[in-house]
């Protein structure tokens, strides 16, 4: 077993994979990753809500893979699950915060939180403050 800790976790001619803390509630570590190729930057926020600082791992990145839930679907949420998904998670406006001082090549997100909203929805929230590239992820899907 390897217990991973902040800053490079692997290395080698091809790839240099940092970890950095990210903040998931009451937890006492939780990490994002930052993937770097010689042709390519790769950010994963890991679960985390907005306070992270994932725009400061990004800075321009080529993909930003994020983690989102849905506001319309939030509202509809009992309000401990709301309590919970507001210290844990990260809504569609605070991801367009977010990418929008990140400025990725492409956002995408993964983990998404829709509940009784829908992608399209979820997608028409992150629009509205963002106006970069955004692909809602699936199963399977290379990008």
């Amino acid at each position: 077993m390897h217990e991973l800790s902040a800053g490079i976790a692997y290395r080698d001619d091809l790839i240099t994979v940092t970890a950095f803390a990210v903040k998931h509630g009451a937890w006492s570590q939780a990490f994002g990753y930052k993937f770097q190729t010689p042709d390519r930057t790769i950010v994963i926020s890991g679960d985390t809500g907005a306070e992270s600082r994932i725009d400061e791992q990004c800075q321009r990145c080529d993909v930003l893979v994020h983690e989102v839930y849905s506001e319309a679907g939030f509202a509809s949420r009992p309000a401990e699950w709301q309590a919970y998904h507001a210290r844990y998670h990260t809504s569609s406006r605070q991801l367009a915060s977010i990418a929008s001082r990140a400025r990725p090549a492409l956002l995408v997100l993964y983990h998404q939180l829709i509940w009784s909203s829908t992608e399209d929805e979820l997608l028409k929230e992150l629009r509205s403050g963002y106006d970069g590239k955004i692909v809602s992820a699936h199963d399977l899907d290379v990008f």
